[in-house]
């Protein structure tokens, strides 16, 4: 009997920082591993998935800018070729595990990769291929974090996963502050008004408009991606809260 499942078909975001493990710079072939075993655990499930990547490990647009490049613009485009490499590189290790894929972009490269087109992508998740979204949003001041939150909801997803190197959000730093609280639920309203460590604002306000709840875990769990999927509580849940209770703690929820 198949297992139930709470979301359908899902967005997970990850940072290109998650691609390099331990060694500083660059991809490290066990970690996109270990990526593609979670991913074939979800996919077992029925679920169909859509991957947004980073491309921090190799370069980021606004460090390329503050760092002395003059066009910020140049940055970012720069930015969004090392998301193609994570891209590339993640779909080798999800096809070696035996799953379909697609890679579609924000900027066209047809020799590598589809150009992203809506209906396609869609039509790709229905017939069990997952997509991997890279490039952006394919313009330049806008961070991955947005291009997940404006795919997730292109896309019709149910949720939007944000795999993250702790266990959810906090009311503050927890490795500077141990006393730090996590959240099990939070309202968007209050998460933007506490600056949380969400996502950026743009990509948060996006999902409120939207209605797409956000989910931030951490990824370094084996089998968290499916367990969301099958509706555990993993992590912090963002949506919208009733107003006057505009946030619970895990520690009252049993998070």
């Amino acid at each position: 009997m198949a297992a139930a499942i709470t979301y359908r078909r899902v967005l997970l975001k990850l940072s290109g920082e998650a691609l390099m493990g331990q060694q500083g710079y660059g991809i490290d072939t066990a970690v996109l591993q270990y990526l593609a075993d979670e991913l074939a655990r979800v996919h077992a499930l029925g679920v169909e998935v859509a991957i947004v990547i980073g491309g921090g490990n190799i370069w980021r647009g606004k460090t390329g800018a503050a760092g002395g490049m003059m066009d910020r613009a140049q940055a970012d485009y720069m930015g969004m070729l090392a998301t193609v490499i994570n891209a590339l590189a993640l779909q080798d290790a999800l096809e070696g595990a035996g799953l379909h894929t697609r890679v579609q972009t924000g900027i066209e490269m047809p020799e590598v990769a589809e150009p992203f087109i809506r209906r396609r992508a869609i039509r790709h998740l229905e017939k069990g291929r997952l997509v991997i979204l890279a490039a952006g949003t394919g313009n330049p001041y806008f961070t991955t974090d947005t291009a997940a939150a404006l795919r997730a909801v292109e896309l019709n997803c149910d949720v939007l996963l944000k795999g993250t190197k702790v266990d959810g959000v906090y009311d503050a730093d927890p490795v500077r502050h141990p006393e730090a609280r996590r959240f099990a639920e939070i309202d968007y309203m209050r998460a933007l008004n506490m600056g949380l460590a969400v996502m950026d604002s743009t990509a948060l306000s996006l999902c409120k408009d939207n209605g797409m709840p956000i989910v931030v875990f951490g990824m370094q769990e084996p089998g968290s991606v499916a367990a969301i999927a099958r509706g555990e509580r993993r992590g912090t849940l963002v949506h919208a809260l009733p107003a006057g209770d505009d946030a619970r703690w895990a520690n009252e929820t049993g998070g």
